[in-house]
C-alpha cells in the first residue's frame, strides 16, 4: 500500500463518519482510527508487530500519539465455550466467491484455522478470510452483501 492510497483513506474517513479502517496485506498491516478530535489516528508496521501511532495530519516529524486515544466500546457478555470470528478490516462482507457459489461455511459447518470462511471487499480486493479458530459455526450474524467494521462479529463458534 503506497502513501497516495494512504491518504485517500484518511480523506475519506474525514468526510465520512467512518470511525475505524484497518487492512492487512503480505505483513504490511494499517489501522486508522479516529482520535479524542476526531483526527484520524494512522497505525503502521509488520503484521505482528505492535506500532506507534502518527496522527494522520502531521508529517514525517510529527510527536507519536497514544494508541489507546480513543475509548472502546464495552463488549457484550462472552458465552462459555463460544467464540466469535471477527472481520480483521472494513470493508463488504461475502459468504460466497460469487453470487451463485454456495457459502463457504454454514450453520453447523465445522471449521479449523485455515478455513475459508468468507471473503470480505475492501478498496475493490477481494480478500479471503480465515476463521483463525477450531469449532462449528453457530451462528452466521452479517447478511451478504452487507457492509462491516473492522472486529465486527461475523460469526459465532461453538468450540471444540
Amino acid at each position: 500500500m503506497d502513501l497516495k492510497q494512504i491518504k485517500q483513506i484518511i480523506e475519506l474517513m474525514k468526510r465520512s463518519e467512518l470511525s475505524e479502517f484497518a487492512v492487512e496485506e503480505e505483513g504490511f498491516k494499517l489501522k486508522i482510527r479516529r482520535g479524542l478530535n476526531g483526527v484520524p489516528v494512522v497505525m503502521t508496521g509488520h503484521a505482528h508487530a505492535q506500532s506507534d501511532a502518527v496522527p494522520a495530519s502531521g508529517g514525517a516529524s510529527a510527536a507519536a500519539a497514544p494508541a489507546s486515544a480513543a475509548a472502546a466500546p464495552s463488549a457484550p457478555a462472552e458465552e462459555a465455550g463460544v467464540t466469535y470470528i471477527k472481520s480483521p478490516m472494513v470493508g463488504t462482507f461475502y459468504r460466497a466467491s460469487s453470487p451463485e457459489s454456495k457459502p463457504f461455511v454454514d450453520v453447523g459447518a465445522k471449521v479449523v484455522e485455515n478455513t475459508v470462511i468468507c471473503i470480505i471487499e475492501a478498496m475493490k480486493i477481494m480478500n479471503e478470510i480465515q476463521a483463525e479458530t477450531k469449532g462449528t459455526i453457530v451462528e452466521v450474524l452479517i447478511e451478504n452483501g452487507q457492509p462491516v467494521e473492522y472486529g465486527q462479529r461475523l460469526y459465532k463458534v461453538k468450540q471444540v
